[in-house]
């Protein structure tokens, strides 16, 4: 079974960045449509990125300008570079597939930004 395991998280302050890496233990990763999602605390989990099979990519309007989702398919990982980060920003993130197909849940990394 695919495995999801997320990294890359931190503590960082106000207006620094973070790269995330999300790498899939196998499947056939370069046909999925990947999202990153962050669930803050007493908050529900939100989609903030997708990248398509084609590298098409699309972004929720809070983290819009500021993160970058990519792809390398030959590592079976996708990113998630964030920059100008903020307090709100703060939240546990996790990939999955975006396709209604998700994977097992991975741990998920910390980010916390600290104003």
């Amino acid at each position: 079974q695919v495995q999801l395991v997320e990294s890359g998280g931190g503590l960082v302050q106000a207006g620094g960045s973070l790269r995330l890496s999300c790498a899939a233990s196998g499947g056939a990763f370069s046909i999925y449509l990947m999202n990153w999602y962050r669930q803050g605390p007493g908050k529900q989990r939100e989609t903030v990125a997708s990248i398509t099979s084609d590298y098409i990519t699309t972004y929720s309007d809070s983290v819009k300008g500021r993160f970058t989702i990519s792809r390398d398919n030959a590592k079976k990982t996708v990113y998630l570079q964030m920059n100008s980060l903020k307090p709100e920003d703060t939240a546990v993130y996790y990939c999955n597939r975006g396709d209604g197909r998700e994977l097992p849940w991975g741990q998920g990394t910390q980010v916390t930004v600290s104003s």
